[in-house]
């Protein structure tokens, strides 16, 4: 398979560290199977991705391509191995390889960080990113892999500036930052690439339950349990799942559905799965999920529902049969929600109109996550912290 031009010239920017940052459906994982047998194919390549790339066997597609397999007799370079983040552990000992990072997982010290920093010291590697870092403190693990900083402790006494008196630790400003932008210049190599594509957003007018909106608000009560309200954690969640469960929602859908006979919806909730669940639909109409409970392909049919629930099918797949999502609600990541775009946003997609659809109440909550999102961040409690509700749980 021949490389695109944006691809090509990433592929002679790429060395040793470096975060190929392109947009989801952009081809990273093609220049970096390219890049392998270029540069590395004296070595066995590792690929650490998510679990539902690693079982859909997209990585190993990629690198029949280039003539790279699993078996000494389906390989011209070294052998290849897939899994996922879950498992980074296993590979701790390994020496002498190359391993392709496939999306942004470091976040924090824990033990997926420990694990790659203890990788980087003994291997090559590179890392694959559609949202390579909304902070500085989000590159402190790879700045490390690439010898920048002897650790966390370095970075921060060097870099960041907290915030007094408040309960936890809280970022207030960074400085020296031209360092900061001269380290991620030499690690970060960008691949924009022109789509034939364009996204449609499109807001759809719905109703709320005012009523027991207000109970939640108002007097601080969790209507599904039947008990007063104990943080403002669980009122940000009540008030978020209240707006989700209104039938508008799914007549909303359901008008869509007219328009569009291949959706794929995204949903948050368990409570709102049960709901996509009890809709009526003709017989014709094949149903598939994806969730902790089934993973379910999406169908292969002319007519049909794809439920998705956020944490577990954001990214790492892609659906070239429809040119059409609808959010039964919408995620407090804008990172992952950005990435549902993806999933039909692709390279090798016939469709060049792209909808997505987004059911928006008049409720406090819709405004305030559609309003972070606009800003390009994540939505978090402390959006809440002008209702006066909020003050008191605190």
């Amino acid at each position: 398979m021949e490389l695109l031009p944006h691809q090509k010239e990433a592929l002679g920017k790429l060395k040793n560290g470096s975060i190929l940052a392109g947009g989801v459906g952009s081809g990273k994982s093609m220049v970096a199977a390219y890049h392998y047998v270029q540069e590395h194919s004296g070595r066995d390549v590792y690929v650490i991705t998510t679990a539902r790339k690693r079982d859909s066997l997209d990585w190993l597609r990629e690198f029949a391509r280039v003539s790279v397999g699993t078996e000494e007799d389906a390989t011209i370079a070294g052998l290849l191995t897939i899994d996922s983040w879950n498992n980074i552990h296993k590979f701790e000992n390994v020496q002498g390889a190359f391993f392709i990072f496939d999306e942004q997982r470091l976040v924090g010290s824990g033990g997926w960080v420990k694990s790659f920093l203890r990788i980087s010291k003994n291997n090559k590697w590179i890392m694959l990113s559609a949202t390579p870092g909304d902070s500085w403190m989000d590159f402190i693990p790879v700045f490390i892999a690439n010898g920048y900083y002897r650790n966390r402790t370095e970075f921060k006494a060097r870099h960041v500036i907290y915030k007094s008196y408040t309960k936890f630790p809280s970022v207030d400003r960074y400085v020296d930052v031209g360092a900061l932008v001269r380290a991620r210049n030499d690690i970060l190599v960008k691949m924009p690439f022109s789509s034939h594509t364009k996204r449609n957003f499109l807001t759809i007018p719905v109703e709320h339950d005012i009523q027991t909106m207000q109970r939640v608000m108002k007097d601080r009560w969790n209507p599904f349990k039947e008990e007063p309200i104990k943080t403002s954690g669980e009122l940000y969640l009540l008030m978020r799942k209240v707006v989700s469960m209104h039938p508008s929602r799914v007549e909303a859908l359901k008008k869509v559905m007219e328009k569009h006979p291949r959706l794929i919806v995204f949903y948050c909730f368990d409570s709102e799965l049960e709901i996509l669940r009890g809709i009526e639909v003709d017989e014709d109409i094949e149903i598939g999920e994806w969730n902790g409970h089934k993973h379910q392909e999406v169908p292969d049919s002319l007519r049909w529902l794809y439920f998705v629930q956020y944490t577990a099918g954001a990214e790492a797949w892609e659906c070239t049969t429809t040119n059409a999502t609808f959010y039964m609600s919408q995620h407090p990541s804008y990172k992952q929600t950005e990435q549902t775009y993806g999933r039909i946003d692709r390279m090798n997609t016939p469709y060049i109109d792209l909808f997505y659809y987004l059911p928006m109440s008049d409720s406090y909550i819709d405004k305030a996550m559609r309003r972070a999102f606009r800003e390009k961040r994540d939505f978090n409690e402390s959006d809440l912290s002008d209702l006066p509700i909020v003050a008191k749980i605190l």
